[in-house]
């Protein structure tokens, strides 16, 4: 017979049937194991290190576009990743497009670097570029952003695929022309 999978509900009955003792032993294993809940507990304990956080991500991004030693191998899932994590435990908007854009700025430089790309590539800067402005519009960081999405469409304009359209695109739509 197949087990189930468990859900919230399950685990909510676990805990709470769980002495401290047992649920403080859980959570420091699970905080040993899994660096996205070491990284929750530190920003959730001492927010002021949001900066120190999130340059471990950056540092992931930057290393597959540009790592200390040889050629990057702009491997976007594990940029995309580092990302999606740093989005799970972040708690600053502002913090969280800085990331967004910094993975955004990584891949035009590399691609500046070592010219075209493939449509899948830009596809994922794209995206990335419209989460950020989303996240931008969503809490008013116009001010704060503008400068760098204005330099990122600016860095493509002689970028293929219809790069550089699409990104200018998404900047007009969120910041006017």
């Amino acid at each position: 017979m197949a087990s189930s999978k468990i859900n919230l509900t399950d685990l909510k009955k676990h805990l709470k049937q769980s002495s401290k003792e047992a649920l403080i032993n859980d959570i420091s294993e699970l905080f040993k194991t899994f660096k996205p809940v070491k990284d929750y507990y530190q920003l959730k304990l001492n927010p002021e290190t949001e900066q120190y956080v999130g340059e471990s991500y950056k540092k992931t991004i930057e290393n597959e576009f540009f790592p200390v030693r040889g050629f990057g191998k702009a491997r976007l899932s594990v940029a995309r990743k580092a990302v999606n994590d740093y989005k799970k435990v972040c708690r600053d908007p502002s913090a969280l497009v800085d990331m967004m854009l910094f993975y955004v700025e990584q891949g035009v430089k590399f691609t500046d670097a070592y010219g075209d790309i493939d449509e899948p590539f830009y596809s994922s800067m794209e995206s990335m570029f419209a989460s950020a402005t989303q996240v931008i519009a969503q809490y008013g960081l116009h001010g704060v952003a503008e400068r760098r999405c204005r330099q990122i469409v600016k860095d493509t304009s002689q970028t293929g695929w219809g790069f550089y359209d699409t990104l200018l695109a998404i900047y007009q739509e969120t910041f006017g022309s």
